[in-house]
């Protein structure tokens, strides 16, 4: 049986090996953003890459040739956009390791098959948000900001959008572009746990199909029903994906 002072300086050991975590992750995740940072112009060649009509997607299907201009209003607000811009990149590129620590340090209260679960888990979620983050990148995004960047009430009215505008529409989209793609471990969690199985989601699958499209229709605010295509068959094929994958 153990004592009091040994059960004690357990909990001061796992705070200590917490502590330790947390500082190699921050330490990581901070030395990638400074090196994102010091890299601006490769950075922002890509981030402002699909405003420019030679932008690989447009290319690739032939979109007619079109102008769009950014501006500042603010004093800082450039430079602010760059550093929280290269913290964003930073922690992205940082997230395997940040992962790897993480699961490190719980992984040794969990069970072997608990331990196999989890890492598929983690490991499934962060390939599927990432694939969400890439196909807003190359495919939503592109296409809401031709639309809503060229749209206008009248010939006489110029559009000049902001670069913050620009990037809190490209920054909101991918999480919920990255959160989407989450469905299919979601329904795989839900599935095991014995809250829905694919009998289920095949009977509702007509519902399933409407509501696809008002949450397409939410996440690319036009008017088209090519663009509401090209956001909509993605997230019916995660639901098919689900069906499949689901006992």
């Amino acid at each position: 049986m153990k004592s009091g002072n040994e059960n004690i300086g357990t909990f001061w050991e796992h705070l200590d090996e917490l502590r330790g975590c947390l500082f190699r992750i921050v330490v990581v995740a901070v030395t990638f953003a400074l090196v994102v940072f010091f890299f601006k112009d490769e950075l922002f060649e890509i981030v402002l890459a699909p405003k420019s009509s030679d932008f690989i997607t447009y290319r690739a299907l032939h979109v007619t040739a079109f102008d769009i201009n950014l501006m500042n209003i603010g004093l800082t607000e450039q430079f602010m956009i760059h550093l929280k811009t290269a913290i964003y990149v930073g922690f992205l590129l940082a997230s395997p390791y940040i992962l790897y620590q993480i699961f490190h340090f719980v992984s040794p209260a969990l069970y072997a098959n608990e331990r196999k679960y989890a890492v598929g888990i983690v490991g499934s979620a962060y390939i599927m948000f990432i694939l969400g983050n890439l196909l807003n990148y190359f495919l939503i995004f592109p296409f809401t900001l031709k639309f809503l960047g060229t749209y206008q009430v009248s010939a006489d009215v110029a559009n000049m959008l902001t670069l913050q505008s620009y990037m809190d529409t490209l920054f909101i989209l991918s999480l919920m572009m990255g959160l989407v793609f989450e469905l299919p471990v979601v329904t795989w969690i839900l599935g095991k746990m014995g809250i829905i199985d694919k009998q289920m989601m095949q009977q509702y699958r007509r519902h399933a199909i409407v509501l696809i499209l008002i949450i397409a229709a939410m996440i690319t605010p036009t008017t088209d029903a090519f663009t509401l295509m090209i956001v909509s068959i993605p997230i019916w094929l995660l639901y098919e994906l689900s069906v499949l994958i689901i006992h």
